[in-house]
């Protein structure tokens, strides 16, 4: 077992609406992974989002905490993708933090 890939990406939206810019991006996150995942799962309890996505024969999932001045996500990789951890970090921190500026 790898040890979980963790970030959190600071922003000044409040919860309620740092949980809708997500929630409205996870339908861009799909169309970029359904050329290559296999399956996508996701489901939100409250202001957490528990994912599962299998892309390529390899299994990733976590979750997403979304706080009052942040987003926290813990990700557990396969040991192929764990050797990539911090290429993975830097994309997703930069594509979160894209999705959660203010507009």
């Amino acid at each position: 077992m790898t040890k979980p890939l963790t970030l959190s990406i600071p922003h000044s939206l409040g919860r309620a609406e740092a949980r809708r810019r997500l929630v409205d991006g996870m339908g861009e996150v799909r169309a970029r992974l359904g050329a290559v995942a296999t399956s996508i799962d996701d489901s939100w309890a409250g202001d957490r989002l528990d994912f599962r996505v299998v892309a390529l024969a390899q299994t990733i999932a976590g979750h997403i905490d979304v706080l009052d001045n942040s987003v926290e996500m813990e990700v557990q990789l396969p040991w192929a993708l764990a050797l990539l951890a911090e290429k993975i970090r830097n994309k997703v921190t930069r594509q979160g933090t894209l999705m959660l500026e203010k507009r």
